[in-house]
Parts: C-alpha cells; structure tokens; sequence
C-alpha cells in the first residue's frame, strides 16, 4: 500500500510538472456582450462586423472570442456576463452596445475582478470613479464633453433657446444632464424639455410642444434610426431652424430610414465616420483610414460608421495592454485580469480610430476634447465640417 502511495505521488508531480508549459501556453479569452437584436441590433451588428475583422493573436497569444447577444436588453446583458466570466472564465470583457446594458453589467466585471472595455457613451459608466468601476473602460468620449461641445457650437451659430427631446432611458438621461448643464453654464436657455421611447411610433406631442416653444435649435438625444422620428415631425410641423443630433444616430440605417427628414443634422462625433475627410493633422486620421477601408472592403463600400470603431478601439487597447500583462502573468488566471487592468489603466498614447488615448486612474475613458469633430448630413452622406 505504501507502495503504490509513493507510485501515485510520483505520478501526481510528474502530472502536475507537465501541465505547467500547457498553463503557459493558454489562449487570451474575451467575452463580448453586444446588440446583434432588438431596437439597438442596427448599432451592434456593425461591432459584430468589427469583431470578426480581430485579430487572432495578441501578444504572441491565441485569442479566442466569445460574442453573445444581450438583444438590447440590461436583464440580458447581466446574465451573459455572468456567464461568461463563471463559467467561460474570461480574461477580459467587451461590450455592450448601449448604455443600460453597459451600466447593467459594471458591477458584474468589478466584483469579478475582470476588466471590461465598454462601447457605449454615459458618463456614469465610469464615474465616480470607484472599487466597481476601477475595471471598466469606455471607447467612446464622455457625453458631458459631446454635451459642451454641442452648446459651443449652438452659440457660435447664434442660438439663444434651444429644445430638447431625447430618449427616456439612461443614454438621454445622461445626455441631458451634461446638456442641461453646459447650456445653463454657456447661458443658453433650454424653453422646452422633452421625451420619448426608442420604440415610440410618433413623438407628435412632444414636437408640438417644442415648436410652440420656439427654440432657436433644437436638440435630439437619440440613436440608431429611432433618432430619425422627431427630425421627421419637426421638419413635418414647420421648424426650420438648425437640428442637432447625438453620436448615436451616426449609422447609415439613420441616413437611409431618415433620407431627406434628416437633411441637415449637425453632430458632434469622433472622427472615424468621415475618415477620409479629416486632415492629415488629426492625430486618428491614419487608423481610421485604415480601418475604414478594411471595413468597407470586407462590408461594402461606405458601410462603415461610428459603431464598428467603438468596437474596433476597445481590440487596440486590448492589444496595447496584453503584452505588458503577459510580461507579469499567464491568461487564465486573477494576476493576468489584474495585471491587464494595471496596463489598460496607465496605457499612454495609445492610438485609436478615436484619436490619441491615454488612461489613469482617475479616468478610464482617456480621450481629449480635440478628438472631437463636427459632422453635417449633407446630400444624405456625413460631411465633416471644419472648426
């Protein structure tokens, strides 16, 4: 008996003593959590475009991607993301597409101690910045900045009033927070406030409202073609002043649903959806061209729009991050997670389709002002308007 103890122990240690360079070898998992369905599908099927132009190592490494489909619903996207950091055992997290689902699953990646870059646009993501959102990360600029940028612009072309009527979920909520401070901080006056659901099929009351209002501008805080609704009804009620729309709508399902209604729209975005219009002084015109043109030769030709970039951004940080991680630690294991968010958290400089990010611990979003631009649809195409 004793014996075959000393046998089995030998066996046991030579067993462990070979899975050591298998450990060493392990794949990168990232689980990703986008809208392939639902209300939100026309932004998230172009990350999904994104996701499978991704390269397939990093580091050195095997990357294995594991894409599910919350169908824009936060009940959804928490589950998945349980799943996948239980039981799938990921590496890194990616996604969601929208923010309810993105504020939904935040608590998930920071009690797991997993990092997740997110693609979607509320501010409170990351902020105030905490022990939960120390591992999450967003590609996409702060609204509270689009939200001054769009006030600058407003005043610049004269506006004193302005009307609102945004979505009645946590993107409008957020976005019109940072609007209704930056204008009241500008001293533009907000005359009316409305909103709307994005599956809503006439905002009628609102526009009616907001025209009686009599804004010199009228702001909408939507996205994806249900942007398109109160463009429409206002152009249809006789406003003829000046339209702004959010990032959100800048798909080009919005230019097509919307054709001449949205004529018009100026937008405060990055600067990917006019790539080969930004001068060769902008610091992401470079990746954005390329990527632009990898994915319209892959998608068709002017397939590409602001959301595959959101996407695209979230695999160059993670390619940015990776090596340093595996300078300390091996996929698989909480050390890599921890050191992949060290890394993701000081990276500097990183460039992306966006511009120039560099991160801290203060803030997890890392883009400058001077990433933004304005676009303008013009003749139903994205027009870059210069400053």
């Amino acid at each position: 008996m004793r014996r075959l103890f000393r046998t089995l122990g030998i066996v046991t240690a030579f067993l462990g003593l070979a899975a050591a360079p298998l450990a060493a070898q392990a794949q990168i998992k990232i689980g990703i959590v986008i809208s392939m369905t639902g209300p939100a599908a026309t932004l998230g099927l172009p990350q999904k475009n994104a996701i499978a132009l991704m390269p397939k190592t990093m580091g050195g490494k095997t990357v294995e991607y594991i894409t599910l489909d919350d169908a824009s619903d936060p009940t959804n996207a928490r589950r998945l993301v349980e799943r996948l950091v239980t039981e799938d055992k990921v590496d890194l997290l990616m996604g969601p597409t929208i923010s309810p689902s993105a504020l939904a699953v935040i608590e998930v990646a920071g009690r797991s101690k997993t990092p997740i870059i997110t693609f979607a646009a509320a501010r409170s993501i990351i902020l105030p910045m905490d022990d939960i959102r120390r591992w999450t990360y967003k590609t996409t600029i702060n609204d509270d900045v689009f939200a001054a940028a769009t006030v600058e612009h407003m005043k610049g072309k004269g506006a004193k009033s302005v009307g609102v009527i945004g979505f009645n979920d946590a993107y409008g909520e957020s976005w019109a927070s940072a609007f209704d401070a930056a204008a009241k901080a500008a001293g533009l006056n907000i005359v009316a406030a409305e909103k709307y659901n994005k599956n809503d099929t006439s905002v009628t009351a609102q526009v009616l409202k907001v025209v009686a209002a009599r804004p010199d501008a009228v702001l909408v805080i939507g996205a994806g073609t249900p942007g398109v609704l109160p463009q429409a009804t206002l152009r249809q009620r006789g406003y003829t002043g000046p339209i702004y729309q959010t990032t959100g709508v800048t798909t080009n399902d919005f230019l097509r649903v919307g054709g001449k209604d949205v004529e018009g729209a100026i937008i405060a975005t990055g600067p990917l959806i006019v790539a080969h219009q930004l001068p060769d002084s902008n610091p992401a015109k470079k990746a954005a061209v390329e990527f632009a043109d990898a994915y319209n030769k892959q998608y068709g030709e002017g397939s590409i729009s602001a959301f595959p970039g959101f996407a695209w951004d979230g695999m160059l940080l993670a390619q940015a991050a990776i090596p340093m991680a595996l300078q300390k630690a091996q996929p698989g294991t909480p050390q890599f997670r921890q050191a992949l968010n060290d890394a993701l958290e000081n990276g500097k400089n990183v460039v992306t389709t966006s511009g120039l990010v560099s991160m801290s611990p203060e803030s997890h979003v890392g883009f400058t002002p001077e990433s933004l631009i304005f676009i303008q649809v013009k003749d139903n195409r994205w027009t870059y308007l210069p400053k």
